[in-house]
């Protein structure tokens, strides 16, 4: 069983090579699809922000099966349970990593942690029976498809109509820019900062104490701690603080504002091009929050197969254990891997989800990526606060066609719109039905 962990290790990292090839390229396709940053500056910025995200804030624990779809306890009781466990943790691995690459290559921006959930419900199916599944919670996260893109879209249409509106329609553009520019820059960094303490850091939540947990003396005591009640006041306070530069940083930028263009249709444009130098700013730093709330809350979840078969290794003697645990560590050389591999996928493979995230769906200026980066990361806080299934790719998916549809249907590319939907209804039967396929060849091979 000793092969299994090192062949574990290998599909560990293409599991996070295709989560960055993948959903990594979500949080950057709006940047790069404005021309905001370009892509070699969207690698570096996932670099850093989804890396540290990962290695930083990644979850302590996991749990085994994701989202409670079937309870792991019960194969401690099977004959060969933790044998049988471990293989179905490594189909899922392979599964789910094989249809993420797959849909990065068709350029489908999918959800990993659908991609798992379908690859456990497989594997439960055939290694516990149909009753073990918890159908309910399956149908909870199967929702997500419609919440998910209708929320974030809904979000995102409110916030460009209000743009619009407010500034880009106005008589003087750059004019209204500086006037609402600050008003913008206080609820986008409340609710990203929000989103960093409730998304972000919600794995350092100490749920007895009710604190967020920043930094621990020598005796693991909390140190530096914050509670709810402070993180609201911590975030009101970077909302204001952003208000008051961005308003000094406006009014001391040079914004040719067209007044010694011949035409009026040339003075709106020029006008126009200077308001969204604005909006590059206020998109690339809310990319940057996502992307860190990505790599800490989605990717040790995901790479939690391969934290379920390290946990049934003793390491220092390496053997095998065979006991099945509820929760497991994430150590920090699992989240390594999985912060570097993601990094590798973005870099050599994400062009492609970028290409249509940012490019095909709709065309995107800063202010539209704008719209649709704050759109998302609001219908995020907005879930993980009431409960509601959410995805992060869906709510990214569904903010870029809320932007679309703010300017009519005929802006929005409705045959790549529709594809993306079958990628998603796709995506649990097919990992599911995979890892059946898988699981029966490892278990004719290892037992």
């Amino acid at each position: 069983m000793v092969a299994i962990f090192w062949i574990a290790l290998v599909f560990g990292f293409y599991m996070a090579w295709s989560i960055g090839a993948n959903d990594a390229a979500n949080a950057m396709g709006t940047s790069v699809g404005s021309k905001a940053v370009s892509f070699k500056e969207a690698v570096i910025i996932a670099a850093i922000f989804e890396f540290s995200g990962a290695f930083l804030a990644g979850a302590g624990v996991t749990d085994t099966m994701r989202k409670g779809i079937i309870d792991p306890m019960l194969f401690n009781s099977m004959e060969f349970g933790g044998e049988i466990f471990a293989l179905g943790m490594l189909a899922a691995l392979m599964s789910a990593a094989v249809w993420i690459h797959v849909a990065a290559f068709l350029g489908w921006p999918v959800s990993t942690t659908h991609s798992i959930v379908g690859a456990i419900t497989g594997f439960g199916i055939v290694s516990l029976g149909w009753d073990a599944i918890q159908w309910g919670k399956l149908g909870f996260i199967a929702a997500s498809w419609v919440t998910s893109p209708l929320f974030g879209g809904i979000l995102s249409f409110i916030v460009f109509t209000a743009v619009r509106k407010l500034i880009l329609d106005t008589g003087d553009p750059v004019k209204a820019a500086k006037r609402w520019s600050p008003v913008f820059a206080f609820p986008v960094f409340l609710v990203l900062s929000l989103v960093l303490f409730f998304k972000g850091l919600k794995n350092l939540y100490d749920k007895k104490l009710e604190v967020f947990v920043l930094f621990k003396d020598a005796a693991g005591n909390p140190s530096v701690s914050l509670d709810n009640t402070e993180a609201m006041i911590a975030a009101i306070a970077v909302g204001l603080i952003a208000a008051i530069l961005m308003g000094v940083l406006v009014s001391r930028m040079e914004l040719a504002d067209g007044s010694r263009q011949d035409t009026a249709e040339e003075r709106r444009s020029v006008a126009t091009s200077s308001v969204e130098k604005i909006f590059r700013w206020l998109q690339v730093i809310t990319a940057c929050f996502v992307a860190f709330a990505h790599g800490s809350n989605d990717v040790a979840n995901s790479i939690g197969p391969l934290a379920a078969i390290v946990g049934l290794f003793d390491l220092e003697k390496m053997a095998f254990i065979g006991e099945v645990q509820a929760k497991v560590p994430v150590l920090n050389w699992v989240l390594l891997l999985g912060g570097v591999g993601i990094v590798i996928g973005l870099a050599s493979y994400g062009w492609r989800v970028i290409e249509t995230v940012g490019t095909k769906i709709t065309e995107i200026t800063p202010s539209r990526g704008f719209a649709a980066e704050f759109g998302a990361a609001s219908t995020i806080l907005l879930g993980s606060q009431l409960g509601v299934p959410l995805s992060t790719t869906h709510t990214i998916v569904g903010a870029v066609i809320g932007v679309g549809f703010a300017r009519g249907v005929n802006a929005l590319n409705l045959k790549i719109i529709w594809s993306i939907v079958k990628s998603w209804i796709l995506t649990i039967p097919f990992t599911a039905i995979l890892t059946i396929l898988v699981f029966f060849v490892l278990r004719a091979i290892f037992i």
